[in-house]
């Protein structure tokens, strides 16, 4: 039998398969909507740029705005697209990062975007060639890293995939091959995160009709080890990681349609409970698609006709509401430490309001201690980045990063932004390797 009728079977064999979505029980449905009208009225604060993942997940949900919708695709169109008549010329200016390009690609096409433009082609191959750098670095630097990271580099190959792009074969070849070797970790465990976006990538690339039998082959298999790595890795309480890892891990259950009944009822019950815990617009927008049975893989089939233009951001829902410092002070014990060295780099207590974030813990110990404690951050999509402490900094292609633990050893699961600590916490804030 000839290598393409091959190829064509086991494609329509996958397509044939019954289908199994994580179900979501029934009588939720004001609930689903509530967290849809909230990553809307977000996306409506002009205060902040406009997030491609949060248009990305409004385009999947059953229920639309499509004016505000269109006019959040223009705010993004003007991040992403500086005018022509800019006295500066594209090409020189900073470029946006692998994973950020391959967001609003993943935008574009669930804007149905027409990418048979000039402008159109030229985002395709910007996207080529941050993958093309990230695969050079992995091959030739010896450590196995690309520049950013691994999540972002399937997160561009996922994208490409969408648009019907063919990748380079070493682009898939450097994939495969940091599968194999488990290179998906952060903190030395698994990274259910980015084995998710490997995973959604592969499912991608399996059922595309672009490459040789073998390689496809190859897909599958890897395919199927990481779908069952991030299944071993669901906790007691339902999650896979996670609370907050756990869409994306779902969205790969869909997408294979390997979400089996207990599985998916126990990870659909807790992220249903959790709700009001995503407050962050990336979190917000990986679940939504989640709770309408959809992955990021339906972005390439969205056809944008005969949609629902119902979502009204006057509809009533239930929220935490604002936060309200307390009148009572708490202490928080904030350790640092440089585990490249090793070394203890500072040590105090730190009184705040009760319900302050940890932003806030930092910028006390700040102010109350000038030059003896320092920080910096940077904002990113998923919130404010901890950059440096205390003159140590860490940043993409460097493989160095600030780890936030809950002392001795327990990751938080939320950022600085995010995160409050209790009285008498101990925040260790720790430097290391990826």
């Amino acid at each position: 039998m000839e290598p393409r009728m091959l190829q064509l079977l086991l494609v329509l064999h996958v397509l044939a398969l019954p289908v199994q979505l994580c179900e979501i029980p029934k009588g939720k449905s004001p609930l689903i909507r509530c967290l849809n009208t909230e990553l809307l009225r977000q996306s409506q604060d002009l205060l902040v740029e406009p997030n491609p993942s949060v248009y990305a997940a409004l385009r999947l949900s059953a229920d639309h705005s499509l004016e505000k919708e269109a006019r959040y695709l223009q705010r993004l169109k003007d991040v992403f697209l500086p005018s022509v008549s800019s006295s500066i010329a594209v090409d020189q200016q900073k470029q946006p990062s692998t994973g950020r390009l391959a967001l609003y690609l993943l935008a574009l096409r669930a804007a149905c975007q027409d990418m048979e433009t000039r402008q159109g082609r030229k985002l395709v191959t910007q996207l080529k060639g941050h993958l093309h750098k990230e695969k050079t670095q992995i091959a030739f630097k010896g450590k196995g890293h690309p520049i950013t990271s691994y999540y972002q580099y399937s997160l561009g190959v996922l994208a490409l995939c969408v648009h019907g792009k063919k990748l380079e074969t070493d682009v898939i070849r450097q994939l495969l091959n940091a599968e194999k070797h488990n290179k998906f970790t952060h903190g030395g465990k698994l990274s259910v995160d980015t084995e998710a976006m490997v995973g959604l990538a592969f499912a991608c690339l399996e059922r595309a009709n672009l490459y040789e039998p073998s390689t496809v082959a190859a897909i599958h298999t890897a395919g199927r080890r990481v779908t069952k790595k991030i299944l071993r890795a669901q906790t007691a309480k339902g999650t896979f990681g996670n609370v907050f890892s756990s869409p994306l891990a779902v969205q790969l259950l869909i997408a294979t349609r390997m979400g089996t009944e207990p599985e998916c009822t126990k990870v659909m019950a807790t992220l249903l409970e959790s709700l009001e815990a995503f407050q962050n617009p990336m979190t917000m927008s990986q679940l939504l698609p989640v709770l309408y049975g959809k992955s990021y893989l339906d972005i390439a089939t969205m056809e944008c006709q005969a949609e629902n233009d119902t979502l009204e951001l006057d509809t009533t829902c239930p929220g935490p509401g604002p936060l309200i410092l307390g009148p009572e002070m708490i202490t928080v014990h904030l350790d640092v430490e440089n585990s490249l060295r090793p070394e203890k780099l500072y040590n105090c207590s730190i009184q705040v309001p009760s319900g302050s974030s940890l932003l806030a813990v930092l910028k006390t110990a700040k102010q109350g201690s000038p030059g003896q404690f320092t920080f910096e951050t940077q904002d990113t999509l998923q919130g404010l980045f901890l950059t440096s402490v205390m003159g140590v900094k860490a940043g993409d292609g460097e493989w160095k990063y600030w780890q936030l633990l809950q002392a001795p050893d327990t990751s938080l699961e939320k950022g600085i932004s995010d995160y409050h600590p209790r009285d008498g916490e101990t925040i260790l804030l720790k430097f290391r390797t990826w």
